[in-house]
């Protein structure tokens, strides 16, 4: 167990000095102390370690490493598990990496290198320079609510506190600490702020949108807005992911901005998607034109053949349609006036589409790839409307009102 002794000394000026001293041994026969200026502090300590002592949760390194400290070794260490292309894409490090030196350790000097038009909140209060013995469950939520009040968003703090979980899990494999004190510390927010409920684009804008492109950009936007591939999922697309016979696509890999391509996310983002017998025809007549050809040519490729960035295809061919749709019913009125919306209303129409033909909710889940049938509802449960709704409502009330 822990002892607790008095220390006086005298300094080389002769000044006279105290210091309350907690002497223990450690669970591998090392003699430890730790020095403090108050009796208080050296008992806090001393009940602490009493307890780690007896738990066998105690480690020597907690109190020399801080949080900042271990996140760097962390950054490099999954950096290196990058390179090694070992589940680490570059667009999730870079992701990591904002977390911790944006938020949980903050960097004035990153920070400074920002983009001025970036959507990252000013945040100094992290956790950086606290010692790993000393974070808590307690000193964890504290840094969720400071984070909340400065206006980080439900889904930015848990990926935040996330990220904070590996930077800690990996100090356990470490022996650098013993518990992981983000592992269960929720961030529950106002009933407004959770997921938002989708607003597809109608059908007439879809159409007036695939009408004013060019052929080939149209294969694309058709093809998009009927199977809601995500955008680096129809980036990766490569022809033997299509089979002609069955009419049928299958869904197995992705390309992030980097041009790193990987499997999907999750399990669910494994599927096979049906192709109407339309999408099936247009598919050969752009097999025929384009001369990428091979299985394992990309379906969607740039003029070379590789990936194509998706930033400059949104910029350079998806959104001029919309100033082209803009142009033509200021000249013409009968033209409809389309509301913009982003690459990935491509997706949301296509869902949309298959909850208007009846598809089952647990149908729609497997063809979109989400990881839960509640990711489905929360997002488009509003959508599934049908008479049977009206009937019943309608006999329930005939009931009350006779």
């Amino acid at each position: 167990m822990a002892s607790i002794r008095k220390r006086t000394w005298r300094t080389a000026k002769g000044e006279s000095r105290t210091a309350w001293s907690v002497d223990f041994i450690d669970s591998s026969g090392t003699r430890q102390r730790r020095q403090f200026s108050t009796r208080r502090e050296a008992d806090d300590c001393r009940a602490d370690i009493e307890s780690q002592l007896r738990a066998g949760t105690f480690r020597p390194d907690a109190d020399k490493v801080t949080v900042k400290e271990v996140a760097q070794v962390y950054i490099d260490h999954v950096t290196a598990r990058s390179k090694r292309g070992e589940r680490f894409t570059q667009h999730h490090l870079a992701v990591v990496e904002g977390h911790i030196w944006n938020y949980i350790a903050p960097d004035a000097g990153r920070q400074e290198k920002r983009k001025a038009k970036s959507r990252v909140i000013s945040f100094t209060d992290g956790i950086g320079a606290v010692k790993l013995s000393q974070i808590t469950a307690r000193r964890v939520g504290d840094f969720r609510d400071r984070l909340r009040d400065a206006g980080v968003s439900v889904v930015t703090t848990r990926k935040i506190l996330n990220s904070l979980h590996g930077v800690l899990e990996y100090a356990i494999s470490r022996d650098l600490t013993a518990v992981n004190a983000a592992h269960g510390v929720k961030v529950i927010g106002r009933r407004d702020e959770g997921s938002k409920k989708i607003v597809p684009p109608a059908k007439e804008a879809m159409k007036a949108l695939i009408d004013i492109a060019d052929e080939d950009f149209r294969v694309k936007l058709i093809f998009a807005a009927a199977t809601g591939v995500r955008a680096g999922e129809l980036h990766a697309l490569r022809w033997n992911h299509i089979d002609f016979d069955k009419g049928e696509v299958t869904i197995e890999t992705r390309v992030d901005v980097y041009g790193d391509e990987d499997v999907a996310k999750t399990a669910a983002g494994m599927r096979t998607v049906p192709l109407g017998s339309h999408i099936v025809v247009m598919l050969k007549a752009w097999k025929l034109r384009t001369k990428f050809k091979k299985p394992t040519d990309l379906i969607f490729p740039n003029r070379r053949g590789t990936y194509i960035s998706h930033d400059n295809m949104v910029k350079r061919r998806f959104n001029p349609l919309f100033d082209k749709l803009a142009e033509k019913h200021k000249e013409d009125s009968s033209v409809p006036a389309v509301i913009r919306f982003n690459w990935h209303g491509l997706r949301h129409f296509a869902v949309s589409c298959w909850i208007e033909a009846g598809l089952a909710p647990k149908t729609v889940q497997t063809f979109a790839g989400h990881s839960s049938l509640q990711v489905t509802m929360d997002r488009y449960g509003h959508l599934f409307k049908s008479d049977d709704h009206k009937r019943a409502m309608d006999a329930i009330a005939k009931g009350l009102i006779s």
